[in-house]
């Protein structure tokens, strides 16, 4: 039997580095498309908005899988800057899904990353029909799903709208050193609602995705409501360090940019994972608390 193999784009960030290592644990081989000269078997070097993939590449496997994007974690969210997260998602995923559509029926299951900005910076119960909001992010989430889909109608494209990561490399990662200085507490009013997701669930998501043959839009976020507090405090206890100074909204606009404060911040959205779970999906972490202390090592 031929062995199974997944073409990953993005393999060096936090979610494309655990993919990768949870693929090799199973016995898929992967192949790493890279922006400089392979070094390794496992490498393919590609230029996405200098020249298109090679079929060939995908050809044979069982996925692609697109995550690359600047990140959304650089601040302030300048219009210069704005541009390169639009652009560096939206060319790659335009690269991998014409090499996607020229394969035609024997092209692998197309894979690509969105985010639950998606929906915009407000919105209780909303699920993947849901429409998309209209901030900054939305919009890019739009844009960034319509290339997703330019591998044509016989493909089978999913788009993983997913959740800020609870990781010290993902959501956690500004919020860590301020908690062990003491420095903690309520982000904007901070009972509103953040979507969440731990690493080991997003990665596990994303191969149930593959191995079922899910296709179109997928929540990739905690199946429980948490609040920006819930997550802050958890934090606090975990490092056992206190949970009081608020952040006012104000502050945080003109310190991050009001794009990038209102859609990672003071967002306020309710997403539930409804195709995974309707498609027996099991969370190992079911509670922004159990992702959190999954991340965080207790404080002594």
């Amino acid at each position: 039997m031929p062995e199974s193999r997944v073409v990953l784009a993005g393999a060096s960030g936090l979610i494309g580095t655990a993919l990768a290592e949870s693929f090799r644990a199973g016995g898929v081989a992967v192949t790493r498309l890279v922006r400089r000269p392979a070094r390794t078997p496992d490498e393919v070097e590609w230029r996405p908005g200098d020249d298109p993939l090679d079929p060939d590449v995908l050809a044979g496997a069982t996925a692609v899988v697109g995550l690359s994007g600047a990140s959304v974690g650089h601040f302030p969210w300048t219009p210069r800057y704005k541009s390169t997260l639009l652009w560096s998602r939206l060319t790659p995923t335009r690269t991998l899904a014409s090499a996607v559509r020229a394969l035609g029926a024997d092209a692998p299951a197309f894979v690509s990353a969105s985010a639950v900005g998606y929906y915009g910076t407000r919105g209780a119960g909303l699920a993947e029909d849901s429409p998309a909001g209209s901030s900054f992010l939305a919009q890019l989430c739009v844009a960034w799903e319509r290339e997703a889909l330019r591998a044509g109608p016989h493909a089978r494209v999913s788009m993983l709208r997913t959740a800020p990561v609870v990781h010290d490399e993902g959501v956690l990662k500004p919020l860590l050193l301020l908690t062990r200085l003491g420095l903690s507490g309520p982000i904007g009013r901070g009972t509103q609602v953040w979507p969440w997701i731990s690493l080991d669930d997003q990665i596990g998501a994303i191969r149930h995705v593959i191995d079922t043959g899910i296709t179109g839009p997928v929540n990739l976020t905690g199946p429980t409501r948490a609040t920006a507090n819930d997550l802050g405090f958890a934090l606090a206890q975990r490092m056992n360090r206190p949970f009081l100074l608020r952040a006012p909204e104000p502050a945080l606009r003109l310190a991050l940019g009001k794009d990038a404060a209102e859609a990672l911040l003071t967002c306020d959205l309710e997403v539930a994972p409804a195709v995974l779970t309707a498609s027996g999906f099991t969370f190992r972490h079911p509670t922004v608390e159990d992702a959190v202390a999954d991340a965080v090592p207790a404080a002594a």
